[in-house]
């Protein structure tokens, strides 16, 4: 349809277009007049987002978006809306009360119904560049509205705390019961150390015992390398003493040997001059071999008390060094005794340590906790409070006219288009050739009884030559 068809249908179809217009507008007017005069009130909180002092962390854990979102959406919640009722003490109006009884019958929460009824009214809109939130809200009554408004508002701070607070309470309830549990666990721990430390005289794991142990230890070992020494020593002279002792060191330096050797030398002596001399039967030469046997008997039995007491320093060398060596397997098993006794004095150490370490972050979060419960500081201001609004803000008459107009226009335009479509008729030449499917060969002017035609131009015959479809 081109726009000379459709201003051709608009003026054939006017009568209908405009009645339905006026009728919207009519409409309009009456719906206008006969709505309630509605009021709307607006309260506005500020929500900071700065480090809470108590837990040194920001209040918005989330992107800055989504927390003031969560923050309308708690507005807007039914909560919320039930403090509100229980602040201005609907519950207890009798006309709320009636109407609750007309609406329900008298079933279900009236609370929860006045607050639905409220959540239908408020309106909650967040500031797009800032933490600035408005409270709107739209009551027949303005200062029924402003106290709406301002309720709203106090009911959202008290519930902001309460939602910071409750959890609180419970925290510290869990944190009172694990900290009396950790502490029941620590004491248990220190006894089973103290008892410990008692049984084995461990004062603690580094105490400097096991040093002087091991001190101990290495001064055995020193002494049973020098007896070992000593030992094999005595053990390599007494067989040298089984073979040739007269060459022994001991034997060559003894001076009792070299005194009872020299006057064995010079009996000797004199014993080959008196033989040589007066014979072997004088009673001289008899009384000098007696004295060379008796000195040459007391050299051997001076060397073999020598030999002798290799054999004994031997045989004690090898029971002190049995001694020594029994010594130091004993401060061996000493050591090792000592070894695990202190390693499980570290262990219980240890778990006493933890312990400790767990109840005191568990005693932290228990005061923190306890600290939290009992605050009544939120992040949320009232920044603005709610008066009461001297002019209504709906029914907006031109508003409503406007919109009539507009919807009048468009539901009359439709209603004409429709009825021609419903019941086409021809407005010009072009819908004749349309209609028909065939060329149009002429065309005659619309002539009044006169004999003047409506329009100069139509006094001659228009004629048009279209070549033919064949």
């Amino acid at each position: 349809m081109t726009l000379r068809q459709f201003l051709l249908v608009l003026q054939a179809r006017w009568k209908l277009a405009l009645g339905i217009f006026a009728a919207v507008v009519l409409a309009t007017i009456v719906i206008s007049l006969l709505m309630p005069k509605m009021y709307t009130a607006d309260s506005t909180v500020v929500v900071d987002t700065k480090a809470d002092p108590l837990t040194v962390a920001t209040y918005a854990t989330q992107s800055s978006t989504a927390y003031i979102a969560t923050q309308v959406d708690i507005i807007s919640s039914e909560r919320v809306a039930d403090r509100v009722v229980k602040i201005l003490k609907l519950d207890k109006s009798p006309e709320y009360l009636a109407d609750w009884k007309d609406s329900t019958d008298g079933k279900g929460d009236i609370v929860v119904w006045i607050g639905q009824m409220l959540q239908k009214a408020v309106v909650v809109t967040p500031s797009r560049d800032s933490s600035v939130i408005d409270i709107s809200m739209t009551w027949s009554d303005p200062k029924t509205a402003a106290a709406l408004a301002n309720a709203f508002a106090q009911a959202y701070i008290d519930t902001n705390i309460e939602l910071k607070v409750d959890p609180a309470k419970q925290y510290a309830v869990w944190f009172d019961e694990r900290s009396r549990a950790l502490r029941t666990d620590l004491e248990a721990k220190q006894k089973r150390l103290a008892d410990y430390q008692n049984e084995t005289g461990l004062v603690a794991a580094g105490d400097g015992k096991l040093d002087i142990e091991s001190a101990r230890l290495s001064e055995l070992s020193s002494q049973l390398l020098t007896i070992q020494a000593l030992r094999q020593d005595s053990q390599s002279r007494q067989r040298q003493a089984g073979g040739d002792s007269g060459s022994m060191a001991e034997v060559l330096q003894s001076p009792y040997i070299a005194s009872l050797k020299a006057d064995l030398s010079k009996a000797e002596a004199k014993l080959q001059d008196i033989a040589s001399n007066v014979g072997k039967n004088h009673p001289d030469y008899k009384s000098t071999a007696a004295e060379v046997a008796n000195l040459r008997a007391r050299v051997e039995s001076e060397t073999a008390k020598i030999t002798a007491s290799f054999g004994t320093t031997t045989q004690v060398n090898l029971r002190r060094e049995n001694e020594i060596r029994t010594a130091l397997e004993a401060q061996k098993k000493r050591m090792l005794d000592l070894t695990h006794e202190r390693d499980q004095v570290a262990v219980l150490q240890n778990d006493v340590t933890t312990a400790q370490r767990n109840l005191d972050t568990v005693t932290q979060r228990l005061a923190q906790s306890s600290l939290e419960s009992q605050t009544q500081q939120t992040n949320i201001y009232l920044l603005t409070t709610a008066v009461e609004p001297m002019k209504k803000s709906s029914p907006k008459y031109l508003l409503n006219l406007l919109v009539g107009i507009f919807l009048g226009g468009v539901l009359g335009t439709s209603a004409a288009l429709f009825r021609e479509i419903t019941d086409r008729r021809v407005r010009e030449d072009r819908d004749l050739s349309q209609a028909l499917g065939v060329p149009l060969f002429a065309k005659i002017p619309c002539i009044k009884p006169d004999g003047r035609s409506p329009n100069r131009a139509a006094h001659r015959l228009q004629t048009r030559v279209e070549p033919s479809p064949i």
